[in-house]
């Protein structure tokens, strides 16, 4: 599993290198998130991923807080921020966290944390579930940008 988010970073510089910031930051869907916001947000979450691994690492069964995504979107006005600077952000930290995840043996991955929304959540869970989150969110921009094309 943890080779499945190491090409995020990759996939992410190649949707921004095959498309301009004005697509990037067209919103296919009112009230829905812009692939450039998407892009954004999985900045955001890979802090928040970062921070949660460190603190599930380092103390014993630590209380994890959930976040209000849309507002940390809207709050950091990511859709005016370039595309190519989120995604060397997002690279960045990722690289950060990988250094990390690495390192921890299969015992480290049972450690856990209280997570105040979805209960006990162990790192190796977390790991599966950051995976997936990438995932997910790279076909939403695929999909976003084909509708935003589509209109074009």
């Amino acid at each position: 599993m943890r080779s499945g988010i190491i090409g995020s970073a990759s996939a992410l510089a190649g949707i921004v290198a095959r498309h301009p910031a004005e697509v990037l930051r067209g919103r296919a869907i009112q009230g829905k998130w812009t692939p450039n916001e998407i892009i954004g947000h999985l900045t955001d979450s890979e802090w928040v991923y970062g921070y949660r691994l460190r603190l599930i690492l380092c103390e014993d069964e630590p209380a994890i807080l959930g976040i209000r995504q849309d507002a940390w979107v809207a709050s950091q006005r990511h859709n005016e921020r370039e595309p190519s600077e989120l995604v060397e952000i997002f690279r960045t930290l990722r690289s950060l966290n990988l250094s990390v995840w690495r390192r921890i043996s299969p015992e480290g991955l049972q450690r856990s944390g209280q997570h105040n929304e979805r209960g006990a959540e162990s790192l190796a869970v977390m790991l599966r579930l950051l995976a997936g989150h990438d995932l997910s969110h790279l076909q939403q921009i695929g999909r976003s940008i084909q509708a935003i094309e589509s209109r074009g």
